[in-house]
């Protein structure tokens, strides 16, 4: 048989082009980074600049700042015209603090961990987290404070979304377990009249979700319980439980867990809500989901990720029925698995 002509060859062979595009990601996430960090959207929020004016305004190197402002036009995040640089619409919607759809705090949390991923390798050998949980969920204020306000920004996209998709009408007892800055509960009980909600958190993390609350206008129907989910009483009586990016942090038997105590404090009829980023039953689709599980596995003892058919039958071993998953809109990677108590 003769041989395979080179343009055949070429057709079918393999394409290194994911390899280059991965192996220098983090250029482009690291000038995002970067440009957050210095406030570089916020400095341009009222017009545009020159790279003068921006290097004398960030206390910056001329030159490098040249070479860094194109960098953000290449990007997408800036544009440029005339010498003069200003926000293109996606910067000014997200990344400007006094937008109502600010992200900066989200992106920051992600800045806060990039020294994190760098300790992959270690972590893979010891199995154990390069960044201890307690870091951020309670030992240090700081990044206590930073973690729970970029899981409120975070979860407003989220929250918002899952309140369309839920139907809690009816319903006025609700468990929202590990509720982080509360953001949920502010807005189901805002859009379900007579239901009261009742966080659960750790205390440090629950003192800054207090304010946040507080802040909402919600105090008279959102409470917060200082303890641990692990250990903390579910009481009884509830309506509806809410658990909400915990399972990723959780081992199967804990997840298993939780399932149990959440149905021993659920009326007849009352409704779980396990909502969280899941794969598919391979465990390794989407591709966001298998590396936030990586993502999980630096920051968290038990960090991980779970399939959502997985939750489907831990709920029907439990005495949950009318169990199902429904995804969230994109882009975000949620997903939301329901449970019906018998």
């Amino acid at each position: 048989m003769g041989a395979t002509p080179p343009a055949q060859a070429a057709a079918t062979a393999p394409d290194a082009s994911l390899i280059v595009r991965l192996s220098t990601a983090y250029w482009e996430s690291q000038t995002l980074l970067t440009a957050n960090r210095l406030r570089l959207f916020d400095f341009l929020a009222d017009g545009a600049r020159s790279v003068e004016e921006v290097s004398a305004g960030l206390h910056l190197d001329p030159r490098s700042t040249g070479l860094f402002l194109r960098a953000c036009v290449g990007l997408g995040f800036l544009t440029e015209t005339s010498g003069r640089f200003e926000n293109a619409p996606v910067a000014a919607m997200f990344l400007v603090s006094r937008s109502a759809a600010f992200m900066g705090n989200v992106i920051r949390y992600s800045d806060q961990l990039y020294a994190t991923w760098g300790g992959l390798e270690e972590a893979l050998r010891s199995g154990r987290p390069a960044l201890p949980a307690q870091a951020y969920l309670g030992d240090d204020p700081v990044r206590t404070r930073g973690f729970v306000q970029a899981m409120h920004e975070r979860a407003q996209g989220i929250a918002r979304a899952l309140v369309g998709m839920l139907d809690l009408r009816g319903r006025s007892k609700m468990l929202d377990v590990g509720g982080g800055p509360g953001t949920y509960s502010v807005l189901l009980t805002e859009r379900f009249p007579g239901l009261h909600s009742e966080v659960l958190e750790l205390p440090g993390v629950a003192a800054v979700a207090r304010e946040l609350v507080a802040a909402a206008g919600a105090s008279e129907r959102v409470s917060l319980r200082d303890g641990d989910y692990h250990v903390a009483d579910f009481g009884s009586g509830k309506d509806v439980v809410l658990m909400s990016g915990m399972f990723h942090r959780e081992s199967e038997v804990a997840c298993r867990r939780l399932i149990e105590r959440a149905a021993n404090c659920l009326n007849p009829g009352g409704l779980l809500v396990v909502s969280d980023v899941f794969t598919d039953s391979d465990g390794s689709h989407p591709s966001f989901a298998a590396m936030f599980g990586l993502n999980m596995m630096l920051t968290a003892a038990d960090g991980g990720v779970h399939a959502n058919a997985d939750v489907m039958r831990w709920m029907s071993e439990c005495g949950f029925g009318d169990t199902r998953m429904m995804p969230l809109p994109p882009p975000m990677p949620h997903r939301v698995v329901l449970g019906v108590k018998q």
